[in-house]
């Protein structure tokens, strides 16, 4: 299997999706909806994504794998979080620019997760899927069939 090189990798597509958050809510909100209802809702979705984020990674270190996307996989993590999504890393970064598009409360804010979705989804998670099906197998399969890619 050939893997394009991927020099961007899924945090600084993260970063480059909070970055353009925050210019959207400066530069071009479209519409603004804001008050504390949106900030607490913001703020829990970040800290649900960031508490997904920490639980996955730490999964991965138990596994004793890599958590670069395509480097040194050496095991297929099934539990914990991963038995309700496959990818709950990607998962919680969505979170994370959900809950910050809805804590700025500019309209424009709210394409920038849809988007980091297809991207990560193009870029990353198809192709992973790819390549943890050559090495692991009807392991893998069995796993897809009763796990959903997102939630």
């Amino acid at each position: 299997m050939s893997t394009p090189k991927r020099i961007i990798y899924p945090p600084i597509w993260l970063v480059i999706g909070l970055v353009t958050i925050f210019a959207g809510n400066e530069f071009l909100p479209l519409a603004r909806f804001t008050g504390p209802f949106g900030w607490y809702l913001g703020g829990f979705s970040i800290v649900v994504g960031m508490i997904l984020l920490v639980h996955a990674g730490g999964m991965f270190k138990v596994a004793e794998t890599d958590l670069v996307p395509f480097k040194n996989v050496t095991a297929l993590v099934t539990g914990g979080v991963y038995r309700v999504t496959r990818n709950p890393m990607y998962l919680g970064m969505t979170l994370v620019l959900l809950g910050s598009a809805i804590t700025v409360g500019a309209l424009s804010s709210l394409l920038v997760p849809p988007l980091f979705m297809v991207i990560i989804e193009v870029r990353f998670i198809r192709p992973e899927e790819e390549m943890l099906r050559e090495l692991f197998g009807e392991k893998f399969e069995t796993y897809c069939s009763n796990v959903r890619r997102w939630i």
